[in-house]
Protein backbone atom coordinates (compact mmCIF):
# COMPACT_ATOMS: atom_id res chain seq x y z
CA UNK A 1 0.00 0.00 0.00
CA UNK A 2 1.30 3.67 -1.10
CA UNK A 3 0.99 6.40 1.30
CA UNK A 4 -1.57 7.70 -1.30
CA UNK A 5 -3.90 4.71 -0.21
CA UNK A 6 -3.73 5.49 3.59
CA UNK A 7 -7.23 7.29 4.38
CA UNK A 8 -7.75 10.50 6.24
CA UNK A 9 -10.44 10.08 8.98
CA UNK A 10 -13.91 11.60 7.40
CA UNK A 11 -14.57 14.87 8.65
CA UNK A 12 -17.21 14.91 11.34
CA UNK A 13 -18.78 17.31 13.91
CA UNK A 14 -15.25 17.35 15.92
CA UNK A 15 -12.81 15.12 17.64
CA UNK A 16 -14.03 12.01 19.37
CA UNK A 17 -13.14 11.85 22.86
CA UNK A 18 -9.87 10.07 23.86
CA UNK A 19 -8.77 7.66 26.34
CA UNK A 20 -5.85 8.38 28.19
CA UNK A 21 -4.43 5.19 26.76
CA UNK A 22 -5.44 5.63 23.06
CA UNK A 23 -3.47 9.24 24.08
CA UNK A 24 -0.57 7.68 25.16
CA UNK A 25 -0.80 5.09 22.20
CA UNK A 26 -0.50 7.96 19.17
CA UNK A 27 1.88 9.66 21.31
CA UNK A 28 4.21 6.85 21.53
CA UNK A 29 3.85 5.84 17.21
CA UNK A 30 4.30 9.54 16.38
CA UNK A 31 7.96 9.24 18.88
CA UNK A 32 8.84 5.92 16.46
CA UNK A 33 8.48 4.18 19.97
CA UNK A 34 8.63 0.51 19.22
CA UNK A 35 6.97 -0.42 22.40
CA UNK A 36 4.26 1.95 20.66
CA UNK A 37 4.25 -0.27 17.62
CA UNK A 38 3.89 -3.40 19.25
CA UNK A 39 0.92 -2.19 21.37
CA UNK A 40 -0.95 -1.14 18.44
CA UNK A 41 -0.73 -4.63 17.05
CA UNK A 42 -1.61 -6.09 20.03
CA UNK A 43 -4.55 -3.76 20.18
CA UNK A 44 -5.89 -4.13 16.90
CA UNK A 45 -4.32 -6.80 15.04
CA UNK A 46 -7.04 -9.48 15.57
CA UNK A 47 -10.27 -7.42 14.84
CA UNK A 48 -8.10 -6.50 11.74
CA UNK A 49 -7.81 -9.84 10.85
CA UNK A 50 -11.59 -10.82 11.20
CA UNK A 51 -12.15 -7.92 9.10
CA UNK A 52 -9.43 -9.12 6.55
CA UNK A 53 -10.51 -12.49 6.79
CA UNK A 54 -14.54 -11.52 6.26
CA UNK A 55 -13.55 -9.50 2.91
CA UNK A 56 -10.69 -12.04 1.31
CA UNK A 57 -12.02 -15.46 2.63
CA UNK A 58 -8.49 -16.53 2.52
CA UNK A 59 -6.03 -17.00 5.96
CA UNK A 60 -2.78 -16.09 3.74
CA UNK A 61 -4.33 -13.14 2.20
CA UNK A 62 -5.88 -11.95 5.08
CA UNK A 63 -2.67 -12.37 6.79
CA UNK A 64 -0.70 -10.19 4.30
CA UNK A 65 -3.51 -7.80 4.21
CA UNK A 66 -3.42 -6.99 7.91
CA UNK A 67 0.30 -6.93 7.82
CA UNK A 68 0.67 -4.26 5.14
CA UNK A 69 -1.97 -2.37 6.92
CA UNK A 70 -0.29 -2.51 10.23
CA UNK A 71 3.00 -1.24 8.74
CA UNK A 72 0.96 1.55 6.89
CA UNK A 73 -0.66 2.71 9.84
CA UNK A 74 2.95 3.25 11.91
CA UNK A 75 4.79 4.37 8.94
CA UNK A 76 1.91 7.08 8.20
CA UNK A 77 0.75 7.86 11.44
CA UNK A 78 1.50 11.73 11.28
CA UNK A 79 -1.71 11.53 8.66
CA UNK A 80 -3.82 10.87 11.55
CA UNK A 81 -5.56 13.58 12.22
CA UNK A 82 -8.05 12.43 15.30
CA UNK A 83 -11.01 13.49 13.50
CA UNK A 84 -11.93 9.76 14.30
CA UNK A 85 -11.45 7.04 16.56
CA UNK A 86 -7.73 5.36 15.87
CA UNK A 87 -9.31 2.01 15.49
CA UNK A 88 -11.58 2.67 12.97
CA UNK A 89 -8.36 4.87 10.82
CA UNK A 90 -6.91 1.47 11.14
CA UNK A 91 -9.65 -0.46 9.78
CA UNK A 92 -10.13 1.57 6.80
CA UNK A 93 -6.78 0.91 6.10
CA UNK A 94 -7.11 -3.07 6.46
CA UNK A 95 -10.37 -2.53 4.21
CA UNK A 96 -8.36 -1.13 1.66
CA UNK A 97 -5.73 -3.69 2.08
CA UNK A 98 -7.62 -6.37 2.07
CA UNK A 99 -9.81 -5.28 -0.91
CA UNK A 100 -6.56 -4.63 -2.90
CA UNK A 101 -5.54 -8.58 -1.97
CA UNK A 102 -8.82 -9.47 -2.91
CA UNK A 103 -8.56 -7.87 -6.60
CA UNK A 104 -4.75 -9.37 -7.29
CA UNK A 105 -6.23 -12.63 -6.72
CA UNK A 106 -6.36 -14.38 -10.27
CA UNK A 107 -8.82 -17.20 -8.31
CA UNK A 108 -10.87 -14.66 -7.35
CA UNK A 109 -14.84 -16.01 -7.13
CA UNK A 110 -17.20 -13.78 -9.53
CA UNK A 111 -19.10 -11.52 -7.64
CA UNK A 112 -22.90 -11.57 -7.82
CA UNK A 113 -24.91 -8.89 -8.53
CA UNK A 114 -27.14 -8.00 -5.66
CA UNK A 115 -29.91 -6.58 -7.57
CA UNK A 116 -31.25 -9.94 -9.54
CA UNK A 117 -31.50 -11.21 -5.73
CA UNK A 118 -33.33 -8.69 -3.50
CA UNK A 119 -35.94 -10.47 -1.97
CA UNK A 120 -39.86 -9.46 -1.57
CA UNK A 121 -41.57 -11.14 1.35
CA UNK A 122 -42.97 -11.02 4.50
CA UNK A 123 -41.14 -10.36 8.06
CA UNK A 124 -41.73 -13.86 9.58
CA UNK A 125 -41.12 -15.04 13.18
CA UNK A 126 -38.10 -17.66 12.88
CA UNK A 127 -37.01 -17.74 16.91
CA UNK A 128 -39.92 -20.66 17.30
CA UNK A 129 -37.72 -23.19 14.66
CA UNK A 130 -34.38 -22.20 15.83
CA UNK A 131 -34.77 -24.48 18.74
CA UNK A 132 -33.96 -26.96 16.56
CA UNK A 133 -30.67 -28.06 17.17
CA UNK A 134 -30.94 -29.71 13.35
CA UNK A 135 -32.27 -26.59 11.99
CA UNK A 136 -30.24 -24.39 13.58
CA UNK A 137 -26.99 -26.02 12.47
CA UNK A 138 -28.29 -25.93 9.00
CA UNK A 139 -29.10 -22.01 9.45
CA UNK A 140 -25.71 -21.88 10.51
CA UNK A 141 -24.35 -23.27 7.98
CA UNK A 142 -26.15 -21.89 5.38
CA UNK A 143 -26.01 -18.06 6.79
CA UNK A 144 -21.50 -18.53 6.45
CA UNK A 145 -22.52 -19.63 2.76
CA UNK A 146 -24.40 -17.04 1.86
CA UNK A 147 -21.74 -14.17 3.91
CA UNK A 148 -19.28 -15.87 1.27
CA UNK A 149 -21.26 -15.13 -1.98
CA UNK A 150 -21.24 -11.38 -0.59
CA UNK A 151 -19.47 -9.04 -2.76
CA UNK A 152 -16.12 -7.87 -0.54
CA UNK A 153 -17.66 -4.44 0.62
CA UNK A 154 -21.30 -5.50 1.65
CA UNK A 155 -19.40 -8.90 4.32
CA UNK A 156 -17.14 -6.02 5.42
CA UNK A 157 -20.49 -3.78 6.49
CA UNK A 158 -22.05 -6.77 8.06
CA UNK A 159 -18.86 -7.85 9.89
CA UNK A 160 -18.18 -4.40 11.22
CA UNK A 161 -21.94 -3.56 12.10
CA UNK A 162 -23.52 -6.92 13.06
CA UNK A 163 -20.41 -8.71 14.35
CA UNK A 164 -17.61 -6.33 16.04
CA UNK A 165 -20.44 -4.25 17.31
CA UNK A 166 -19.38 -0.68 15.63
CA UNK A 167 -22.12 1.97 15.05
CA UNK A 168 -23.11 2.64 11.54
CA UNK A 169 -21.16 6.02 11.68
CA UNK A 170 -17.97 4.01 12.86
CA UNK A 171 -18.45 1.49 10.49
CA UNK A 172 -18.85 3.76 7.52
CA UNK A 173 -15.55 5.49 9.00
CA UNK A 174 -13.74 2.12 8.75
CA UNK A 175 -14.53 2.33 5.45
CA UNK A 176 -14.51 5.22 3.77
CA UNK A 177 -18.04 5.90 2.91
CA UNK A 178 -20.97 8.29 4.02
CA UNK A 179 -23.24 6.77 6.56
CA UNK A 180 -25.87 6.60 4.10
CA UNK A 181 -23.77 4.18 1.89
CA UNK A 182 -23.07 1.81 4.97
CA UNK A 183 -26.92 2.23 5.67
CA UNK A 184 -27.75 1.16 2.27
CA UNK A 185 -25.54 -1.90 1.88
CA UNK A 186 -26.35 -3.12 5.00
CA UNK A 187 -29.63 -2.99 4.39
CA UNK A 188 -29.14 -4.96 0.77
CA UNK A 189 -27.02 -7.11 2.19
CA UNK A 190 -29.18 -8.10 5.26
CA UNK A 191 -31.75 -8.59 2.64
CA UNK A 192 -29.90 -11.12 0.64
CA UNK A 193 -28.57 -13.08 4.04
CA UNK A 194 -32.48 -13.55 5.02
CA UNK A 195 -33.78 -14.66 1.60
CA UNK A 196 -30.95 -17.35 2.04
CA UNK A 197 -31.90 -18.19 5.38
CA UNK A 198 -35.94 -18.32 4.48
CA UNK A 199 -35.52 -20.98 2.10
CA UNK A 200 -33.98 -23.17 5.02
CA UNK A 201 -36.60 -22.18 7.49
CA UNK A 202 -39.43 -22.68 4.49
CA UNK A 203 -38.08 -26.23 3.91
CA UNK A 204 -37.70 -27.33 7.91
CA UNK A 205 -41.40 -25.94 8.23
Amino acid sequence: MTQADVPTAAVGDGPPDRTDGESRLLDGLRRGDPAAANELVERYAARAYRLAIAITRNADDAEEAVQDALWSAIRNIDTFRGEAALGSWLYRIVTNSACQKLRRTAHRRAEISLDEVLPRFHEDDWSGRLDDPAIRSRVRATLNAAIDDLPPDYRAVVLLRDVEGLTLAEAATSMGITVANAKSRLHRARLFLRKRLASVIADAA
